[in-house]
């Protein structure tokens, strides 16, 4: 009987010096994802950014961002948001831009006002009735405005240089996701067709002062490198005027660095753009 008691108390200890000498359990770190406000599964929107310059950033079609994270238009977001970085169906896509737009296009008619009963008057002597001026009824055909200067859903009918001086990078669908043009400080950018600034800033590394320019729901254009901006998010603006004067904010000469996307991807410009 003493010998099984031995036994089984050697056997006890061999179990708790095995226990006690096996390394703990690995525990993952997942602080390298938490520790940054942007990770690889989605973004934190910063100050001065907006739905467009993210989606040009990531290479995404701003209407498909916008549907994968329920932004309807005209897509407002704010600092401290979180998005996915991911695209909806394009068909979830256009259904959602074609509700808002028409939603946004039908009026909103105002509440009838109303009806005050008048005071009982004291009778009075009949006067002369003063004919009542004829209202003319306004005309039902909206003021003509200038198509070229305004963002559609139609094609862009032609396309234009963004500014003269030489070639000196072509696009790579790998490396360069544009053209670069070289000139002289100052000189001018214009815009390559009628359009909507939906970004103007410097929030894009690489590309100093950038402008994005909105042509329809299909075709946006970028304009990087400038010395400075002549025109602001929001507004309007015509083929061929003048956006911005070209520098060499964010590289280490004076060039226009221009690029055009097509859905959110970017393609060669000088595919669009007319020989010269």
């Amino acid at each position: 009987m003493k010998i099984y008691r031995v036994a089984i108390y050697s056997l006890l200890c061999t179990l708790l010096a095995a226990c006690g000498g096996s390394p703990p359990a690995p525990v993952e770190d997942r602080s390298r994802y938490g520790g940054s406000s942007n990770n690889y599964s989605g973004y934190v929107v910063q100050r001065g950014d907006t739905l467009y310059s993210i989606a040009f950033r990531y290479g995404l079609d701003y209407r498909r961002l916008a549907a994968a994270n329920n932004v309807p238009a005209p897509y407002t977001i704010y600092p401290g948001q979180r998005l996915k970085l991911a695209e909806a169906d394009p068909a979830v896509a256009k259904s959602s831009t074609r509700r808002t737009t028409t939603s946004s296009s039908t009026p909103t008619q105002a509440a009838p006002k109303a009806v005050t009963k008048p005071a009982a008057q004291p009778v009075t002597p009949p006067v002369a009735k003063t004919p009542t001026p004829a209202v003319t009824k306004p005309s039902s055909k909206p003021a003509t405005t200038s198509s070229s200067g305004t963002a559609g859903t139609g094609p862009v009918k032609s396309w234009r240089w963004p500014s003269e001086g030489k070639l000196v990078r072509k696009y790579s669908s790998t490396v360069h996701k544009g053209i670069d043009i070289g000139g002289k400080a100052g000189d001018p950018v214009v815009a390559v067709a009628g359009g909507v600034v939906v970004y103007a800033g410097t929030g894009i590394v690489g590309l100093g002062e950038l402008l994005i320019v909105k042509h329809n729901d299909v075709y946006l254009s970028a304009y990087g490198h400038n010395r400075r901006l002549l025109v602001a998010e929001g507004n309007t603006v015509r083929a061929g005027q003048k956006i911005a004067e070209k520098g060499s904010s964010g590289t280490d000469s004076v060039r226009l660095h221009f690029e055009i996307r097509k859905e959110g991807k970017p393609i060669d410009p000088l595919r669009l753009l007319p020989r010269r």
